[in-house]
């Protein structure tokens, strides 16, 4: 008596299809599991970020002011300057002392060009230490 098998003749072959049942089971579990987890993951947590506020910066007296203004003219430390000029002038100070530091005070309207030329001469003179100068008090809260 053999089992799974009508067949009255008695020959015991073995099965040559492939059970499929217990793969569709593992499918259905992962696909519940999927359905599950998948809300989960397209919500966004909200986070309370904390808002920056900046305060004025304390540093040394080994540093000096350039200030750039809207319509692109150069002022070293309150002394209108040249762009062509500015090259040796770095030059001299990285000569003096290669940790002094270059703050740039940009008026706000200023083309971001400008800015990057002067942080470009200035790079490329040997200053390693570039600042923006920002006033806290003009920042707009929302």
């Amino acid at each position: 008596m053999a089992f799974g098998s009508m067949d009255s003749s008695g020959s015991q072959a073995p099965m040559a299809e492939i059970n499929v049942v217990p793969l569709v089971d593992v499918m259905l579990v992962l696909l519940v599991i999927f359905i599950i987890t998948a809300p989960l993951l397209t919500h966004s947590v909200k986070v309370d970020l904390p808002k920056a506020s900046s305060s004025p910066n304390i540093t040394k007296p080994e540093h000096f002011e350039l200030g750039i203004k809207d319509d692109a003219s150069l002022y070293w430390n309150g002394e209108p300057i040249a762009l062509m000029q500015l090259t040796s002038r770095f030059l001299e100070k990285v000569k003096q002392d290669p940790n002094t530091e270059l703050h740039i005070r940009a008026d706000g309207r200023v083309p971001y060009e400008h800015v990057a030329q002067v942080m470009s001469i200035a790079s490329k003179a040997g200053l390693i230490r570039i600042g923006f100068v920002t006033d806290p008090s003009q920042v707009k809260h929302p």
